[in-house]
């Protein structure tokens, strides 16, 4: 059975109003993660991704880049438990 993972990221830069939301959404679709994706108040991005370890790993690579017009600064990322709690992927709205 594949190793679980899941990790708290926070992305920075250009990435609010650039269509990363949605497009995290599609990725995160692809790879078979699950979580949540939200704009922060700061313009930031924070998402959760839990799912096989080396599909999390590619999620957080992916987010390095984000969508064409995105411009990406800083990528944080917090271990957190793998709780098996999400079952799909999500968009939040602030």
């Amino acid at each position: 059975m594949p190793e679980k993972k899941a990790l708290r990221v926070n992305i920075e830069g250009r990435v609010q109003g650039v269509n990363f939301r949605m497009a995290t959404f599609h990725e995160a679709d692809r790879l078979g993660v699950y979580g949540w994706v939200m704009n922060k108040p700061d313009g930031s991005v924070a998402a959760f991704f839990e799912g096989n370890a080396d599909k999390v790993d590619e999620m957080v690579q992916w987010c390095w880049k984000g969508p064409p017009v995105a411009s990406v600064t800083n990528v944080t990322v917090s271990k957190e438990a793998a709780t098996g709690r999400y079952t799909d992927f999500t968009v939040r709205y602030t």
